[in-house]
């Protein structure tokens, strides 16, 4: 076989040679450019562009080496640099400055308020802890990079002339490097040589986007023959490219040849760093881009941040504190001025040169480091630690782990938790987001003439009984990723067919019960995709191709113009893709040679030619057009663009029931002739006409036996394929795969594919190599897919294409001279609108056959496009317009896109949850409204609103009209349906105009849901953008594609789906799950708990900062306003510090407001979490006022009862800061919702840290908190009854109004459904114990009574 390829290859290069027409051969135009170029091109960085010479080649002394190397360094710190940067990065934070400020505010001798170190342990404890979480996190990415850096590859030395290895850090740009199969690229590298004789690679990029599936690379067209060895030396080419950029999916630039040819580069042509080579045996590339300047380094961004809602309104809150606390340092600082001015005989020293203002001025700024507590420096740390610890706990929920894709839900933002709680607006792709992406080719149309495949539609259906026997029982599968066991259970059928996880479990029982493991499994190549049911007539017409035996003239047979559109259609379903051949024997991806030998181009025509003179005209059941001319052109004209000088035409018609019988009656007389249409060819018709008379006569032999013969030629179909030589398709897309099987079913099967040609069998024709000349790949902007290849049978150039029926159908001339095209276009048409009623995929097929001189001048255009740097993209696409014009429609194709299970109850559960449900696709309008009723989003009762307009004084008008449809809607006295609007992209484009976004957004907040059809990426991005700026709302946007990446990242919480549509989506998102069902729970049961959660904590914590600073606001009213503090310093400072810190925390992590149960079952507990909006402006002005209360009890409680003692300060603040500690913490336990041991131990543990430290404080620490001597002063208090009677009294009527505030509100407003939660738990209850004393008692069974166990008697 390589041989063979080596031959065809060698004969490939001489053709090209001697006709002066290669691929990449330069246009004589640019030949005396491009030499000129090369002398004066730059040689380094210059522009957008960069230059490459081979290191160690014969332009090695004009080689750049200013380019980064390939080591590469993910850390931010150095042992030198660490302390330095470390402190810098951290104060660019406010709250840090603030505290900085305060500690050297405390250095000053005239406003000093404690000693000069304690105020600095806040902060050093804050930024201690920080650093220490940033060390060991820059130590764990040091590590990864030096094991990455001191990888070994191959790399050439110039000196030695032979490769040699090298650590990955020592290549550099200009390098040749050779690698072997399962080897790890290690830097971005040019595609020179590989060992395959067809020039082709493949690579695993799993490490880049996530993707299991291989993709093709491809050697640098016009290079020496592959398969030879690559001589390093004898490389003398420059390179152009563009600059590192982080487009994975683009690669710009031209290799010009010391004779000044240039081969224009691609990204086919470029081997990523972090890629594998899998099944070639070595590859030599040339380094372009090394270390951080590749593109896996530069999409290396870590995590996302983004800013919650509830983070900013924090810091609006914060502002309010600093304001206050302002207040209180001014009201200290003028009642210091005025109590110094009114001071008459001090009997304590005092300072009085100095005059009051000065004084309340120096007062002022000691205010400011007495109530720094005020401002919550801990708050920033304590929400990032709940924070981690929610989404630990999101992270380890086994509701959102998915068993068969062995996967769980990723936290790729880590700051925004909050905000799934907050959701108003879901907007949704559907492709693969809300169904699977698993594709079943279900039914065809061609040459206007639909074929059902009813076969194949109950081959479905017997996969969902299969189904729904199997539900609810479990099954041991095999992940496809790890090969662990796991078990799954199954859920309800989805749309059309079954879902996923019966296909899933087919395929590894299968797995189970054979003997010899498969190597690698596929992409998309499922049971369910590959056992496609041939439609019988369309077999019929096929089987033409491999017996010379008439069918059955009840059953038809096809003229040849339809035959040409059958055989057009499914080459094009086999070559117009980008799928990778291999075979489960053949690892390397290349097909064994075939036993039957290739039949020549002569053989073929012959076949044709004799097939010429069948009654094809006459004998069919469809009045086929008549064949005028001779046989020898016949070949040609088959397999032309069928031009109106070279037939005559009648119409065909549908298969419907009505079609059929028509069909019957012209095959009863598909025997009579029309010898006068032939009367203008002379005597050479005459001939023509008696040789098909004499065919007539053997066609009436044979029909009796020709039934039976094309039965046994169909069960062949079905036999004929050994599972041992069984191919395996690797798919970039489900639709690839699905429409390759299908093909595959008709004995159109892809055998192997270079990057010249592809190897493909036809019926009756066996294995023909097709030459590819050009692939022009699918892209949102065209919305199709093309390849110009060399037809096989006539040596033509064919374009095929494939793509969106909008765009193909625009591209197929209307008002043809033909009747025929204009009937098949009409038919084609109906069958994709009720293709896409039955909720199919659609796509049409087409090609256009080009003349030598056309092609000519578009490959010029193409080639030019192609070798430039900069708008690479615009002529690319300009150039893929000129050609995919006037195009002959072939036909359509229906596939099946089953529904994802649960997402129907998803969608009702998020609708019930107050959450406007948004989709926004690609598809067709009845393709997306079909689901949309599939999955609940439309009910029988809601009232579709359709704007389909092509102007934009068409959409105004209409837009008024569907305004007072849903307001008449509204006003009727009928229970009001839903409304629910559905746009095209074209109507969508007026909408989102500046001067028609008002209308839009008033009528689709009227609307229940919104369908936006035929939508564009950036039209999905501008709609999130409208809705979430122009109302102001929390969106979320979910999807799977790289279609879906700009929505994803406009919206306030983006959701990617690790589905079949790549990583690019979750690559992009905050969150990545792998069902769609997964919302439900991340939303209304996480996203509650964790917004509760939050909310409830940072008003705790605004609470306890306010309080305990009110107390020592208070002092100042008893001691001059002098800044004096009845604490010693370290348990001021330490009190919110540490004593009070820890239950929060847990408080943030575990609090359960409502059981998840109840959140699930009962949804519309999520869209009272936002109607009443825990952390709102006004529930902090409360928290505040009771915080103020609170303190007011705390501090006079304990006042009075020692008022007109003898007891020093010290004596004094012990019972009002124990009490304040007590009131705290029971404070907390008030607010919980959820009490578990850990919150009694670490309640206990709070306690007891703050009594044990202030006892030991006391008996040890003499001069620990200077000019104060706290020796004795707690032990002393604490052997007191007086002291407990305080903190007792205190603590309950600090208590006791929230206490009863918070059960009035619960009594008068009780959580909805929490009645019925609650009666149910006293049914199973009571239940339960009437089955224990039942069973005790032996109580007869009654009907008030339903648990006990019925009477014997």
């Amino acid at each position: 076989m390589e041989r063979l390829h080596w031959v065809r290859h060698r004969c490939r290069q001489m053709l090209a040679g001697s006709c002066g027409r290669g691929w990449y051969s330069t246009p004589d135009a640019m030949s005396s450019k491009t030499s000129m170029d090369t002398h004066s091109a730059p040689r380094g960085d210059s522009g957008k562009q960069r230059t490459v010479f081979a290191l160690h080649g014969p332009h090695q002394q004009e080689s750049v080496f200013s380019y980064k190397g390939n080591a590469i360094c993910t850390t931010k710190y150095t042992w030198l640099t660490f302390i330095p940067m470390n402190l810098f990065e951290q104060f660019h934070r406010a709250a840090n400055l603030y505290f900085l400020f305060l500690a050297l505010l405390n250095w000053v001798p005239v406003v000093e308020a404690f000693q000069k170190e304690i105020t600095m342990i806040p902060l050093l404890v804050v930024l201690t802890v920080i650093a220490i979480k940033d060390a060991l996190e820059d130590y764990r990415r040091y590590l990864f990079d030096r094991k990455v850096n001191n990888n070994m590859v191959q790399a050439f030395c110039g000196k030695q002339k032979a490769y040699i290895y090298k650590c990955w850090k020592d290549v550099r740009v200009g390098d040749f490097v050779r690698l072997s199969c399962n080897e790890i690229i290690p830097a971005d590298m040019l595609l020179l040589y590989t060992s395959d004789p067809r020039g082709v690679c493949y690579i695993d990029t799993a490490n880049l986007d996530g993707e299991t599936n291989l993709k093709q690379r491809q050697v640098v067209s016009d290079l020496p023959l592959q398969g030879v060895e690559f001589t390093a030396e004898s490389f003398q080419c420059r390179v152009e490219c563009e600059n590192p950029n982080n487009d994975l999916s683009r690669f710009r630039g031209y290799m010009e040849h010391p004779s000044g040819v240039r081969v224009g580069l691609h990204n086919s042509n470029l081997l990523l760093r972090s890629c594998t080579v899998r099944n070639t045996e070595s590859v030599v590339g040339l380094v372009v881009y090394a270390g951080h300047d590749t593109k896996a380094m530069m999409n290396n961004s870590g995590p996302r941040y983004k800013r919650s809602q509830l983070e900013k309104h924090l810091n609006t809150d914060v502002l309010w504190c600093v304001l206050l606390l302002i207040i209180m340092c001014l009201t200290a600082a003028i009642g210091h001025g005025l109590w110094l001015k009114n001071l008459k005989e001090a009997v304590f020293q005092v300072n009085m040169e100095m005059s009051p203002a000065l004084a309340g001025f120096y007062v002022f700024w000691t205010m400011i480091i007495v109530l720094q507590v005020l401002i919550p420096i801990s708050l920033y740390v304590s929400i990032e630690i709940v924070k981690l610890g929610q989404i630990y706990f999101i992270h380890n929920d086994l509701a959102l782990y998915n068993n068969q894709l062995d996967s769980r839900i990723q936290c790729r933002a880590l700051n925004i938790t909050e905000d799934l709680g907050q959701i108003q607006y879901l907007f949704s792709d559907k492709t693969g987001t809300l169904t699977e992406n698993k594709m079943v080719f279900r039914r065809c149309s061609i040459f206007g003439i639909e074929y059902p495949h009813e076969e194949n539609a109950r081959r479905l259906e017997v996969y969902e009984a299969e189904k729904m026997e199997a539900a609810g029982r479990s099954v041991t599968l095999k992940s496809g990723c790890s090969g662990r066991s796991l078990s799954c259970k199954h859920s309800s059928v989805s749309l059309h067919t079954l879902t996923a996880e019966e296909e899933e479990e087919e395929e590894e029982e299968e797995d189970q019960l054979s003997s010899h493991s498969r190597p690698r499994t596929s992409a998309f190549c499922s049971r369910v995709t590959k056992e496609v049911v041939p439609d019988p007539e369309l077999l019929r017409k096929l089987n033409w191709f491999c017996s010379s035996v008439l069918a059955d003239s009840s059953s038809g047979t096809a003229s040849s113009l339809e035959l040409t559109y059958i055989i057009d259609f499914f080459l094009a379903l086999v070559i117009c893709n980008s799928v990778v051949v291999s075979s489960p024997s053949q690892p390397g991806h290349v097909v064994p040679d075939t036993q039957t030998p290739l039949k020549s181009l002569e053989e073929i025509k012959l076949m044709f030619q004799r097939l010429t003179f069948s009654p094809f005209s006459a004998f069919s059941s469809l009045a086929p057009p008549q064949i005028k001319g001779r046989p020898q052109g016949f070949t040609r004209r088959l397999f032309g663009r069928g031009k109106a000088s070279s037939f005559s035409f009648s119409t065909p018609t549908d298969r419907s029931e009505a079609g059929r019988e028509g069909a019957q009656k012209t095959a009863n007389s598909t025997l009579e002739v029309d010898l006068s249409s032939r009367e203008e060819g002379g005597d050479a018709s005459k001939t023509e006409d008696r040789e098909t008379e004499d065919y007539f006569k053997g066609a009436r032999m044979n029909l009796e036996g020709a039934e039976e013969v094309i039965e046994d030629l169909t069960r062949e179909v079905d036999c004929e394929r050994d599972p041992d030589d069984e191919l395996l398709y690797e798919a970039e897309s489900p639709d690839e795969a699905a429409l390759v099987h299908a093909a595959h079913a008709y004995r159109c099967t892809l055998r192997g594919r270079s990057a010249e040609g592809l190897l493909v069998d036809l019926p009756g024709m066996g294995p023909l190599a097709v030459q590819l000349l050009h692939i022009l790949p699918f892209d949102s902007n065209r919305k199709k897919m093309s390849v110009v290849v060399r037809h096989p049978l006539t040596g033509q150039v064919v374009v095929y294409t494939k793509g969106a029926d909008s765009v193909i159908m625009d591209q197929t001339p209307r008002g043809s001279e033909q009747e025929i095209y204009n009937h098949i276009r009409e038919q084609t048409q109906s069958h994709l609108d009720s293709y896409a009623r039955e909720g199919l995929r659609t796509l049409c097929i087409a090609k256009k056959v080009l003349e030598e001189e056309e092609y000519e001048e578009w490959l010029k255009g193409q080639r030019l496009a192609e070798s430039s740097i900069e708008d690479r993209e615009e002529l690319l696409l300009e150039a893929a317009q000129r050609l995919e014009t006037n195009l002959t429609l072939l036909g359509t194709t229906g596939i099946v896109d089953r529904l994802q299970e649960e997402v129907p109850e998803t969608i009702e559960a998020l609708q019930r949850a107050g959450i406007k449900v948004w989709i926004l696709t690609g598809d067709k309008k009845e393709t997306a409204i079909n689901v949309a009723y599939a999955c609940k989003l439309l009910c029988p009762n809601d009232q579709l609103l359709t704007a389909d307009c092509g102007t934009k004084d068409a959409y105004a008008a209409l837009l008024e009209e569907l305004k007072v449809e849903e307001q008449c809607g509204e006003d009727s006295l009928s229970p009001s349906p839903g409304f629910i609007l559905v746009l095209d992209g074209r109507t969508l484009e007026w909408a989102l105009q500046e001067e028609q976004r008002s209308d839009f957004l008033e009528l689709s907040q009227r609307c229940k849901a919104v369908i936006c059809c035929r939508s564009t990426p950036l039209q999905k991005s501008k709609v999130v953008q409208l809705i979430q700026d122009q109302l102001g709302v929390m969106t979320l946007a979910v999807g799977d594609g790289a279609n879906d990446v700009s929505m994803i990242q406009m919206a306030a919480v983006g959701v990617g789906i690790s589905g079949q549509g790549g990583m690019q989506a979750v690559m992009s998102s905050d969150f990545a799950i792998s069902r769609f069902k997964h919302l439900r729970k991340l939303l209304l049961v996480h996203g509650h708990w964790c917004y509760s959660r939050l909310a409830n904590m940072i008003l705790y914590f605004i609470y306890k900062n306010v309080m305990y600073v009110n107390l020592l606001f208070w002092y100042q009213f008893f001691c001059g306003f002098s800044g004096s503090v009845m604490s010693n310093a370290w348990v001021l400072i330490l009190f919110n510090l540490i004593f009070t810190s820890i239950p929060p925390l847990v408080y943030g992590v575990l609090d359960k407001d409502t059981p998840a149960q109840s959140l699930m079952e009962q949804p519309e507990l999520y869209r009272q979490v936002q109607t009443s909006k825990v952390y709102v402006p006004h529930m902090f002005w409360i928290t505040v006022l009771d915080a103020f209360y609170q303190s007011l009890v705390c501090f006079f409680v304990p006042y009075f009862a020692v008022a007109g003692s003898s007891v020093s300060e010290l004596s004094f603040g012990s019972p009002i800061n124990a009490s304040a500690l007590l009131i705290v913490l029971l404070h907390q336990v008030i607010e919980s919702h959820t009490l578990t041991w850990i919150h009694v131990l670490v309640l206990v543990l709070s306690g007891g840290l703050y009594f044990g430290f202030v006892l030991l404080f006391s008996l040890f620490c003499v001069t620990c908190s200077p000019p104060t001597n706290p020796v004795g002063v707690e032990t002393l208090e604490m052997n007191q009854p007086l002291f407990y009677i305080i903190c007792v009294v205190t603590t309950v009527m600090a208590l006791l109004p929230r206490l009863f505030l918070r059960a009035l509100y619960n009594t008068l407003h009780p959580p909805a459904g929490m009645d019925q939660v609650d009666s149910e738990t006293y049914r199973r209850d009571m239940q339960r114990w009437n089955l224990i004393h039942s069973r005790a008692n032996k109580l007869p069974l009654c009907a008030d009574n339903p648990g006990l166990e019925p009477s014997s008697s």
